[in-house]
């Protein structure tokens, strides 16, 4: 494909994106209408700005769903310390929720656009951004031709791309060259992403390790903690967190097995999606086990076998319940789970094999000892057994599972060393901008002080 039928091809999906534009408001309004999108401020779907923009330089940060948003967080929050003013966009309710808990005293937050050309001049033209950051794989061609249009950088950072997706764009190179042009800078999480992104045309790429090794373990409400702890007392207990369908079975089979030498056992079971909790129940139920469920606010008793965590931002709870945890959506899912938060808080770490998306991850965790793979369900319980049976062996491979992570933090450093250019002369400006401003008046006038 040439470059000039690049070109047509991406004017095209601008093209088609603009005749479908009708379509979009009645789409909108049906997500909104099962809770998908938070009606009340759909408006800023369309472009539309909720907010007053101040004058002066402005940082855009676009983190489209809750893992991105929590990675780039303490990116966010280094920026913020610079006193540069962050707008944030993401795309769910749920990372909405996430940057208003982490971030809400130090940015100012809004719904990303839709990528139609109407919406995305609307919302530059109100925001005026200095800079565009976006975190890991967002690319959006006409959001990227708008800001080259308006020679505004825009970096990636926290950088990755999967197998699937390099696989995709390496299909059609010149297409992949003509978006990746609009890049700016590309920091990515590995040398093997970095790779990739040179390979499809970026013109600047640098290496800066994961950011999500950068973020703090997740919070827990002290005394619900006691309370549940005291409920689960000295049981042996091992999680399955973030998990995909066919795992809870993989999970309820392995609990089977282990009851045999572990009597007592609890199996704590977190799915990806707490919407399945009925369908999860329902299958326990069926094989024999007695579940507890944590949204009904049960408690496991002296014969339940398995604890049902189908709650929302609970994570830090579950993992602190128990020492060894399965990550899922790597025995039958695709691609894995992030496992750093459990390593974070000192678990031994099991996974399938399917961990393309945290390959680099894992591959620190395996090495140190942190983490094993397993194929199977039998392998898992093999496993599982072992660990249940030798604390020490459990406790060695926890610590290592720390170890790693401190091993890959220094990300932030890197990536903020690599915004460095394009950061400063807003600091800059903003500097000047304060020296130019007239003196406030004397505080006690401000305020209405004594005189």
């Amino acid at each position: 494909m040439s470059d000039f039928l690049a070109r047509a091809a991406l004017a095209t999906y601008r093209i088609a994106g603009s005749l479908g534009r009708p379509l979009v408001p009645p789409y909108v309004v049906w997500r909104a209408s099962r809770g998908k999108e938070e009606g009340a401020r759909r408006r800023e779907r369309y472009g539309l700005a909720g907010l007053e923009r101040r004058e002066g330089p402005l940082v855009w940060v676009h983190a489209a769903s809750v893992g991105e948003s929590a990675a780039v967080s303490p990116m966010v929050r280094a920026v913020a310390d610079l006193g540069l003013p962050i707008l944030m966009t993401t795309g769910t309710r749920t990372s909405a929720a996430l940057v208003a808990e982490r971030l809400g005293d130090c940015v100012t937050h809004q719904y990303v656009p839709l990528d139609l050309a109407p919406y995305i001049r609307r919302f530059l033209d109100h925001w005026r951004p200095d800079i565009a950051i976006t975190a890991e794989s967002e690319i959006w061609p006409t959001t990227m031709h708008e800001l080259a249009r308006r020679r505004v950088p825009l970096i990636l950072v926290n950088a990755r791309l999967s197998d699937r997706s390099f696989a995709r764009w390496s299909q059609v190179p010149r297409i992949a060259e003509a978006v990746m042009e609009k890049v700016t800078h590309v920091v990515a999480q590995s040398e093997l992403d970095a790779e990739r992104y040179r390979a499809l045309g970026a013109p600047a790429v640098s290496v800066a390790g994961n950011l999500k090794a950068e973020m703090p373990a997740p919070t827990i409400a002290e005394a619900e903690f006691v309370r549940v702890a005291r409920a689960f007392g000295d049981r042996p207990v091992w999680a399955a967190v973030s998990t995909h369908p066919g795992e809870e079975a993989i999970a309820s089979a392995a609990h089977r097995r282990l009851k045999a030498s572990h009597p007592r056992l609890i199996t704590l079971v977190v799915p990806r999606h707490v919407t399945r909790g009925d369908e999860i129940a329902a299958s326990f139920e069926a094989a024999g086990l007695k579940v507890a469920r944590r949204s009904r606010g049960e408690l496991p008793g002296p014969d339940t076998d398995v604890m049902l965590g189908d709650t929302m931002h609970e994570m830090g709870l579950y993992l602190r319940l128990t020492e060894i945890v399965f990550v899922g959506k790597s025995l039958t899912g695709t691609g894995g789970q992030n496992p750093l938060e459990a390593a974070m808080l000192g678990n031994a770490i099991l996974s399938g094999r399917a961990v393309q998306n945290f390959r680099d991850i894992y591959g620190k965790l395996v090495e140190t000892g942190g983490a094993r793979i397993v194929s199977d369900e039998a392998d898992l319980a093999e496993q599982l057994d072992f660990l249940l049976s030798d604390s020490l062996a459990q406790s060695t491979m926890a610590a290592a599972a720390r170890a790693a992570v401190r091993e890959m933090r220094g990300g932030l450093r890197r990536t903020m060393a690599a915004l460095h250019p394009f950061l400063h002369p807003l600091e800059l400006a903003l500097s000047l901008d304060r020296r130019a401003a007239p003196p406030p008046p004397p505080a006690a006038a401000a305020v209405g002080g004594r005189r």
